[in-house]
């Protein structure tokens, strides 16, 4: 943990000499380089971390919407979102329960969405499946639901939430908990003059933020199921590769123990990387890694595995009921 935190301090001191350098300081490079968080958390994990796991629940994954996404933002949307199966094709450890017992097979997801006012109110559910290789690869053993609210307000986006984590093919440990979180987003063909003229094509977009768990009846603030989880740290970055088509993509997430004397120092780090193939406007292939560890007890309990994976997305803008039943 000393040399994580030691590489993570000399990674900030040297990206604040590098600002310095660079002279004066407008606001909105002030914001660019706060969102660059993204890119120091990767160098961190990869450069620091040994390679091995990520959270269960329906992260944010890389947007379907490419050059259009402008006007969804704008745009009213009747229902949409996604479905996605993926196999665990390598996975020494992660596990297919809340109480870590079983290796995950197969996850399947459902994600659904519907703005109750333009984008700066949605609701959205996420209901999230998984199987144990060990007992076949077929019974499904945990269904994680979340249920939320969340809006887009310019760079900015808000979100609240409720999770619940529970067995299906037993009784046991249920997680569960409420959190609220506020990010700010970075793209670089917008806040980068030197990335705009030199990758017009490649789109970047990264986010980075901070939330709290303000209800928590039992969500654990490590991959061993130990202490509770406070506040969480999230940073995103996705970087089109060619044309939207091919989309490097990573999370990373951090959460602190309500339960240890400091309650902002993170106790996990929950990362995950990968490349993203899309076809067909709406169908996309994906080959992840991902990984939870505890950051403050190096010798616990670490959870990963690698993962190939199908969405497919959908979305009916409510422009089209006009045209379904146009006024007379």
């Amino acid at each position: 943990m000393t040399h994580l935190m030691q590489t993570f301090t000399s990674q900030i001191s040297l990206w604040s000499f590098l600002v310095a350098r660079s002279g004066a300081i407008t606001s909105r490079r002030a914001y660019s380089c706060l969102l660059a968080l993204p890119f120091m958390l990767l160098g961190l994990v990869l450069t620091s971390a040994p390679v091995h796991a990520l959270e269960k629940y329906g992260r944010p994954l890389p947007s379907l919407e490419g050059e259009n996404k402008e006007a969804r933002e704008t745009e009213e949307t009747l229902f949409g979102g996604y479905f996605l199966t993926a196999a665990f094709v390598s996975n020494p450890s992660f596990a297919a329960r809340p109480d870590n017992t079983g290796l995950v097979g197969l996850r399947h997801m459902a994600h659904f969405e519907t703005d109750l006012y333009k984008r700066y109110l949605t609701f959205y559910t996420d209901q999230n499946f998984f199987s144990d290789r060990t007992k076949g690869w077929i019974t499904l053993t945990e269904w994680d639901m979340t249920y939320a609210l969340t809006g887009l307000i310019d760079r900015w986006s808000w979100r609240i939430q409720y999770e619940r984590d529970a067995p299906l093919d037993r009784s046991g440990i249920q997680q569960d908990y409420a959190d609220v979180l506020v990010t700010g987003r970075f793209l670089a063909v917008e806040d980068l003059s030197w990335w705009r003229s030199r990758f017009p094509n490649q789109a970047l977009t990264a986010y980075a933020g901070v939330g709290g768990l303000f209800y928590n009846s039992n969500y654990y603030a490590r991959p061993n199921n130990t202490g509770r989880a406070l506040f969480r740290y999230v940073a995103h970055f996705d970087v089109d590769l060619y044309k939207n088509l091919v989309v490097f993509f990573g999370d990373f997430n951090l959460f602190t123990d309500r339960e240890s004397n400091n309650k902002f120092n993170p106790s996990e780090l929950d990362w995950i990387v990968g490349l993203a193939v899309r076809f067909k406007d709406d169908y996309e292939v994906s080959v992840y890694r991902e990984q939870d560890r505890s950051l403050d007890r190096p010798d616990s309990l670490i959870q990963e595995y690698w993962a190939v994976q199908l969405r497919v997305a959908f979305d009916v803008p409510k422009r089209m009921l006009s045209r379904m039943w146009p006024e007379k």
